[in-house]
């Protein structure tokens, strides 16, 4: 038995001429044998055009509403789909019908076109980074050819509708298979689809309205950026075709890193070491920023490992370079690997103290003879 009109377009009884339509174009898209090539794609959408050639003729959606597959007097629905209303196209005619343009290739846009968009990569130093800094660079893009001016054509001269697709760019093929013909569109093997041929191309850029050029750049560094930061410069990337803009060039940023300072977001990290005498009786010291060196005070009996933050010594917001982040510094006391007999009983003695094994003597000689061994 023949399938159901119905069920071969997914539709109730009584569906409206736009569901019909609009399953049809659906399932044709999907069955096409121009775009399905799986086993039993061609016969299905054989048998689900026949259903919409009868569905959406009033007269004879009310026969097969009335009647079945057999229609009046027996006779059916039998004897293939009439293609004639179509134009006498076959298959890709009606496919063209409802979807606007043949299965091939699509002609390209002949209007003005925006050019290609460049990308850089800048290595920038750790200190230009936060401070900002101008950069002179160098780009090499494509430019619209001056001789010419982008048509192409050399000077006096001018482009021609293509006699091959009559400057549409794009050109019919038809194939005959047992099921009728098939239209289809491919795009001008003359014109490569731009609907026009220069018969005399400018000998500049040879027909390309477009040229290769070296360019020199200045290139502002804002302050506070980081590792790929990506810098827009407007209308430096290449020329466009047929009095198109040009593209925009991207710089994308690389900071170096420092071997002193280490940094994440706006904030700087630096360690710095001080000696055993200094952690245990505390010192004044001077710590190196990104700008001038600056004091700080360790206070008695600081362990290694503890941080102190210097505000506003960091790395400038972004948006707002007024800001800044802080500068955190973290001290490590340097234990001396090596010592000399002086320093050996030095220290032995102030173990001695500090556990009270011994009775106190020289307490403050021998306090100066620590700091003095020590770097205090």
């Amino acid at each position: 038995m023949k399938a159901d009109y119905y069920e071969l377009l997914g539709l109730p009884k009584g569906a409206s001429e736009d569901d019909i339509k609009k399953s049809y174009r659906k399932l044709a898209r999907k069955y096409h044998p121009d775009i399905n090539k799986e086993q039993g794609a061609e016969e299905k959408f054989k048998s689900i055009t026949e259903a919409y050639e009868v569905l959406s003729d009033p007269q004879k959606k009310a026969m097969y509403d009335q009647y079945g597959h057999a229609g009046p007097g027996g006779g059916g629905f039998e004897g293939g789909f009439d293609f004639s209303g179509f134009g006498g196209g076959g298959l890709g005619d009606i496919f063209e019908a409802f979807f606007g343009g043949g299965l091939g290739g699509r002609a390209r846009r002949r209007g003005p076109e925006r050019g290609s968009d460049l990308r850089l990569d800048l290595d920038v130093s750790f200190r230009d980074a936060i401070f900002g800094a101008e950069k002179t660079v160098d780009i090499k893009h494509l430019e619209t050819c001056g001789a010419c001016t982008g048509s192409g054509a050399k000077k006096g001269t001018q482009a021609s509708a293509c006699s091959t697709c009559k400057g549409q760019g794009q050109v019919q093929q038809v194939t005959r298979t047992p099921f009728g013909q098939f239209a289809q569109s491919a795009i001008c093997p003359r014109c490569k689809g731009e609907g026009q041929t220069i018969d005399s191309p400018c000998t500049s850029c040879r027909g390309e309205g477009k040229k290769t050029a070296d360019k020199q750049l200045k290139v502002k560094i804002p302050p506070g950026v980081d590792s790929g930061a990506r810098l827009r410069v407007t209308g430096e990337g290449d020329a466009g075709s047929r009095n198109g803009p040009p593209g925009d060039l991207f710089i994308v940023l690389h900071v170096q890193a420092d071997k002193q300072f280490k940094r994440r977001d706006t904030e700087l990290y630096l360690s710095v070491p001080i000696s055993y005498a200094q952690a245990a009786l505390g010192a004044e010291i001077e710590v190196p920023t990104m700008e001038e060196p600056q004091k700080l005070t360790i206070p008695a009996g600081t362990q290694t490992g503890t941080v102190f933050s210097l505000r506003g010594h960091g790395v400038p917001h972004l948006v707002a370079a007024q800001r800044r982040g802080d500068l955190h510094v973290e001290v490590v006391v340097q234990v001396p690997t090596q010592l000399s007999a002086e320093e050996t009983e030095l220290l032995e003695r102030l173990e001695e103290l500090r556990t009270g094994k011994t009775e106190k003597r020289g307490h403050s000689g021998i306090l100066d003879g620590i700091k003095k061994a020590f770097g205090g």
